[in-house]
């Protein structure tokens, strides 16, 4: 009696469908699709530990060309350049991402539609437009400026303020998608408890939306750290910028040293892109 119980309670086997061609060419396809972005840069890995100087033979393996690279003063200081150009622009699109992400979100304004449609453009504009415009508008506030006897040159700032521009788009969208999805019910426990606006903010608000933020910045700090056409419209003398560098590196041909170098902000910038992921699935 227990054994046909058992018999009958036990789940029917399901028979697995076969896979038919159609499936198995589109699975073909994609990993033909990975194996086309991401080959290059294994072999662009690979070929940073040569030994030898010449990139279309593999020698040996060493790690004389990240020797080198650390001990590259011009290279030394484009990281600089890159780490305060990515530092400053980080911190203040974070800030302003964020006032407008709660600002569109928890409040009604004219012209809000307009401002919408508006934050958007830097994400969806391609970057050699962007970076035309943020050129053309540098060059006629220096020409206002010098009318009033202010003289402006492109460098270091006028990176920041580029960064800045775009920066701003992508930490609103990643902090009003927090935002969505956030309950309003907790603000108003918390006021119900006497406490105000402020400290509602502080202690209830910000806590459930910092992922967001935090994510937000990652990747803020990541696109600037990689960008090369707006820093190279928006650039000037002694503003080089470690993907400029590289740029300029290329051009008398392609060592070990420069895939070293690429392999180093490649690692840097998926480490900071895992982070922000992570980050924003707690």
């Amino acid at each position: 009696m227990t054994a046909s119980t058992a018999t009958s309670t036990a789940p029917p086997k399901v028979r697995r469908r076969p896979i038919s061609l159609t499936e198995r060419l589109l699975g073909a396809h994609t990993w033909l699709v990975f194996f086309f972005f991401y080959a290059p840069i294994v072999v662009l890995i690979i070929f940073s530990f040569n030994s030898g100087r010449y990139v279309n033979s593999l020698e040996g393996f060493s790690l004389r060309w990240y020797a080198r690279l650390f001990g590259n003063e011009a290279i030394a200081m484009a990281l600089r350049n890159s780490l305060i150009v990515a530092t400053v622009s980080t911190i203040v699109s974070t800030i302003i991402g964020t006032l407008v992400a709660l600002g569109m979100e928890r409040f009604r304004f004219r012209g809000k539609m307009a401002l919408d449609s508006t934050l958007y453009l830097p994400i969806i504009i391609p970057d050699i437009a962007m970076a035309v415009m943020l050129l053309l508008f540098f060059v006629q506030a220096f020409n206002l400026l010098g009318k009033i006897g202010i003289q402006g040159t492109l460098g270091l700032t006028t990176i920041i303020l580029a960064h800045v521009a775009f920066n701003i788009s992508f930490v609103a969208v990643l902090v009003r998608a927090r935002l969505a999805g956030f309950d309003t019910s907790l603000e108003e426990a918390a006021q119900d408890l006497y406490a105000d606006e402020w400290n509602t903010f502080r202690f209830v608000t910000l806590p459930l939306i910092m992922p967001g933020i935090v994510g937000g910045a990652l990747l803020a700090f990541t696109l600037s750290l990689d960008d090369f056409v707006i820093t190279f419209f928006t650039s000037g003398p002694g503003s080089t910028t470690l993907p400029l560098r590289i740029y300029s590196m290329v051009k008398t041909g392609v060592t070990p040293e420069i895939n070293a170098l690429s392999t180093l902000m490649l690692l840097a910038s998926m480490v900071l892109v895992l982070s922000s992921l992570a980050i924003q699935r707690k």
